[in-house]
Formats: C-alpha cells, structure tokens, sequence
C-alpha cells in the first residue's frame, strides 16, 4: 500500500498483521479520491475506524487541511502513527490528532470541531454502527453543512443512515461497496 496522490504520493503505508485490519485497497482509494476531487482540499477529515489511516493520510497529502484519526485496536494505533509520521514528517502534531477510542468515545471527544469529510469502514458485521455513527456525528453538530460520509461496506450488505441524510451514491468494487452519504436535500 502506499499513498497514492498530492505530496506525500509514492510513500509507503503498512498494515497491521493479521485479519484484524482490512485496509481499503490502493485502487478502491484511488477511486474514491477522484470522485470525492472537490471535497478534499483544506477539509477537515474525520477517520473513525481508521485501521491503517490510508483513507485520512490521502486526503491529507491531497490537501485537507487536518484529520483525526480513531481506532480501538492498539496494533491498529501503532501501524496509523507510523503511517501518519511517514506521510506527514514535521508537521504530524499540527494536522493529525490520533486518539485510541472507540468511534462513540472518540465522536464525544471531538465535539466543537466540524468535519467536512468522514470516513466510515468498520468491521462489516457492524451494520448498525454506520447510521449510529452518523446520527451521534449530527447530534454532536460535528458535521459541516456540506459534509459527505463516505461508508465503505461489503457489497451484498446494506446500511440505513439516519431520515435527514441521504445515500446520493453508491460505487461497486468487486465485494465491496462504498456509499457517499449527506444531508438530505430539500427539493
């Protein structure tokens, strides 16, 4: 794996050993990122099950202006600071915030900070913690107006988000499927 854009582009990422972590692959990335092109430059980046960080550290290298990035496994905090001290060398402390927590503990320790771009891949048999995680996100008002939730999941599974939020599109990847979900828009 590595980064695979902007000025980090070639830096290798690494992924903790074993099935813990399934890492989003270097072409589904790549994929999201062109699609996700106006949304990422000076955003602020929130990675709730961040496994490797790949999905933070992109948006980082591509522009976004800081990231915070959870996970609850220890191997997983490991491998992210790593990855977040190769990709962004002197300036980690200033636009990286890695917090070992849950993705409820780690909403609750965010709040007064607004997101414009939030990442969603847990484990796939929490196909609850999707809409939970956006609901509390909206409670919390962690969400910029224009924020857009981008939930990585296997293909033959679906998610429900919360009434006032939308799936606006959904990609296939082989198994896997990624939605891109917003506030619901009013006609």
């Amino acid at each position: 794996m590595r980064i695979i854009s902007g000025e980090a582009r070639g830096r290798t990422l690494f992924a903790p050993a074993g099935e813990q972590t399934r890492p989003t692959s270097d072409k589904i990335r790549g994929s999201l990122f062109n699609i996700l092109n106006g949304c990422v430059k000076g955003a602020e980046v929130l990675d709730l099950f961040g496994g490797t960080g790949a999905l933070a550290l992109e948006a980082l290298s591509r522009g976004a202006a800081r990231a915070v990035i959870s996970d609850s496994a220890r191997a997983a905090i490991e491998v992210i600071r790593r990855n977040a001290a190769n990709v962004l060398k002197d300036a980690l402390d200033e636009r990286a915030l890695i917090l070992k927590a849950d993705y409820r503990s780690a909403i609750s320790s965010v709040s007064g900070r607004k997101f414009d771009l939030v990442f969603l891949d847990p484990p796939y048999r929490m196909l609850d913690a999707y809409g939970d995680a956006i609901a509390r996100l909206s409670r919390a008002d962690a969400l910029a107006e224009d924020a857009v939730v981008v939930a990585e999941r296997r293909r033959d599974a679906s998610i429900s988000v919360p009434e006032d939020f939308e799936i606006f599109d959904t990609r296939q990847y082989g198994e896997t499927a990624v939605d891109f979900v917003r506030r619901r828009r009013e006609q």
